[in-house]
């Protein structure tokens, strides 16, 4: 049974990232400081969240002397409409089928900037560009999160028993900007 399985980059791994928090830090464009003996150094969470690509054994950027002090989530996205939905199978005690967060700024009815990461798809948060892409500077109403949610899911590749993550997907982006109207 492949039903939880990621449906972009499989190349080595099917396993998704189970983090709930992970999409969201993703979206606010948080960063992460992380000391050891040797220092300090920060990286953004979409640096920090890795997958197999990068090493098959980790799921973070941390090193065996790190540690992760902090989380930092820059005040840019002050008055912006944040969005945070997330489908399972049970509603607690369980990791999310999808889930999708949204920073998402409107001005005068048009969105001027946005950043969408989701969960449950890959084996990171997957930052959702080409719909931030898609939908800046364009009127925050129906036709827009309708074609939110379709860039939404381009590229992905379904198994056996996880096409249902697409549509899935599609209408949790859709909703996202839809909510920030």
């Amino acid at each position: 049974m492949n039903r939880e399985h990621a449906l972009f980059d499989t190349d080595r791994c099917v396993a998704v990232s189970p983090s709930d928090t992970a999409p969201a830090l993703v979206a606010l464009d948080a960063k992460m400081v992380i000391k050891s003996s040797k220092g300090e150094r920060v990286a953004s969470a979409e640096e920090f969240f890795i997958g197999p690509k990068t090493d098959i054994t980790r799921l973070t950027s941390l090193k065996p002397e790190e540690i992760l002090t902090a989380v930092r989530i820059p005040n840019s996205w002050a008055g912006a409409r944040f969005y945070f939905e997330k489908v399972a199978d049970r509603d607690t005690w369980d990791f999310a089928l999808v889930n999708v967060a949204a920073a998402i700024v409107v001005n005068n009815g048009v969105v001027e900037r946005s950043r969408f990461a989701c969960g449950g798809v890959s084996a990171v948060p997957r930052r959702l560009t080409v719909v931030e892409e898609v939908i800046q500077g364009k009127p925050a109403e129906e036709a827009t999160a309708k074609l939110a949610g379709q860039s939404a899911v381009r590229g992905a590749r379904p198994l056996n028993y996880n096409q249902f993550k697409i549509p899935l997907l599609a209408n949790l982006v859709t909703r996202a900007v839809r909510d920030a109207a």
